[in-house]
């Protein structure tokens, strides 16, 4: 099985339709920019809630990915999932088994209000979990929960277990919380129950981050915004108790890339201070991280391992992390053994999200 561990699926107004009636007033509406007409935002009573990947024709696609070096081609109706039959016609073409699924919308804070927040997951996991009784079993997903109120959450991740989910998406930062901190213990309790794993996709749900550290030039885009907290949440996490308090519980860092393991990984042993502590934190404490295919394997597998490296495409997006072709280009790398391959196009994501 060829599992991409990271694909995407952009929010359309149809995903809006799954809202309960008594939640229709909080029905988000699409804005393009009027400085660039293939950037829209999602706004919600006046206020910017959401990005929306950019909708390019398929020439502006095929230009960027002579520009990029990367294949970044898909159809709208596949990546916004108007026409499941054409996704899974595409993942086969792309030699891919099952998709994990995970939201374009959440990658900052959406909601001020508790009970806008409990709306739109709650319409978002809804439409998902409509979408995997349609894909064959074979478009997986990471549902998105409202932090805000742990109770509702908690009931949203049953609803999504029993629907298709495999992880619980969490950003590095929520409001003014971080993921080690206990008041988020309820949902890890909820995930080792339910054999979900916790998915810190790159995203950053705290405005003040998002202010601090906005780009100061174009082309350094969302590193510091959404790339950084997620390595940052890692190291946190190796440092922390909660792998020890929930020693069934696996994670996921997404999209970041995994150049940055080696680093973590020497940081968390030379920090520990004790000989207690694992030598690979990433297999000890269940720690997944997904590569691209121009990360240095072999340098990242010897801190890692060979058993907690996954891949993703990206599907449907256009940015730095995005390559639709990224399982071919990988499996043509030959720095690394067909033996590691297969354990990072599926042993470990099929571990990691239990497929």
């Amino acid at each position: 099985m060829i599992i991409d561990a990271d694909s995407h699926v952009v929010e359309t107004p149809h995903t809006w339709d799954y809202l309960e009636e008594s939640d229709k007033k909080y029905r988000p509406q699409l804005f393009q920019s009027a400085d660039s007409p293939s950037t829209q935002y999602w706004f919600l009573d006046g206020k910017n809630i959401g990005f929306r990947n950019a909708t390019l024709s398929e020439q502006e696609l095929v230009a960027l990915s002579k520009q990029t070096g990367r294949t970044l081609q898909t159809a709208p109706e596949a990546r916004e999932l108007r026409d499941v039959e054409l996704r899974l016609q595409h993942m086969d073409r792309l030699g891919i088994d099952v998709q994990i699924l995970f939201n374009t919308m959440w990658i900052a804070r959406v909601a001020d209000k508790a009970e806008v927040e409990i709306a739109l997951c709650g319409a978002w996991n809804r439409w998902m979990a409509d979408v995997w009784k349609q894909g064959k079993n074979r478009l997986r997903w990471s549902c998105v929960v409202p932090g805000m109120t742990i109770p509702e959450a908690l009931q949203q991740i049953r609803f999504a277990r029993e629907n298709g989910a495999v992880a619980v998406s969490l950003r590095p930062f929520e409001n003014e919380k971080h993921l080690v901190d206990p008041y988020f213990y309820p949902i890890y309790e909820e995930a080792s129950r339910r054999d979900m794993a916790i998915a810190v996709h790159i995203a950053n749900g705290s405005p003040q981050l998002m202010d601090q550290f906005k780009p100061r030039y174009d082309r350094m885009g969302g590193f510091a915004q959404f790339r950084i907290p997620t390595v940052i949440t890692c190291l946190s996490l190796m440092m922390s108790d909660v792998p020890l308090l929930f020693p069934k519980l696996r994670w996921g860092f997404v999209e970041a890339s995994a150049q940055w393991v080696p680093w973590v990984v020497n940081e968390a042993v030379r920090r520990s201070g004790t000989k207690g502590f694992p030598k690979n934190p990433c297999k000890d404490f269940r720690i997944y991280i997904t590569a691209q295919t121009d990360d240095d394997f072999p340098y990242v597998l010897k801190y890692a391992g060979e058993d907690n490296i996954v891949i993703g495409t990206d599907y449907g997006h256009t940015d730095a992390s995005s390559e639709v072709d990224a399982i071919a280009v990988f499996r043509q790398n030959n720095t690394i053994g067909d033996a590691a391959k297969t354990k990072i196009l599926d042993d470990n994501p099929r571990t990691l999200y239990k497929v």
